[in-house]
């Protein structure tokens, strides 16, 4: 089993992920455009696609990349916490979950 964290800082995230050439994104997974966002964090060079493809609808799979700051307005609305796994010395997990806050 991981050995866990959970986060809700922002500046913590933010620092977890910069640290894992993380970028924040929204994949819109409702029938209708803009209606139900999803965060997700996207590492390396899935963050790099080419963005040069044709237009399509918001919710036609795929993610958007975003600011902090969007991402951070939704993180704080929908009550979430990321658990990433504990940093261990010489290594960089990319492991993350996006959960609802236990409040």
């Amino acid at each position: 089993m991981v050995d866990t964290v959970t986060l809700t800082e922002h500046e913590a995230i933010r620092d977890w992920a910069a640290a894992r050439a993380g970028f924040p994104a929204i994949v819109d997974v409702s029938p209708a455009a803009g209606v139900q966002p999803m965060l997700r964090l996207v590492f390396d060079q899935a963050a790099y696609l080419d963005n040069d493809r044709a237009e399509r609808p918001m919710n036609a799979g795929g993610f958007e990349l975003v600011e902090w700051d969007e991402w951070f307005r939704l993180f704080d609305e929908q009550k979430l916490a990321l658990v990433v796994a504990r940093d261990q010395p010489g290594r960089r997990e990319q492991f993350h979950e996006i959960i609802r806050r236990a409040d």
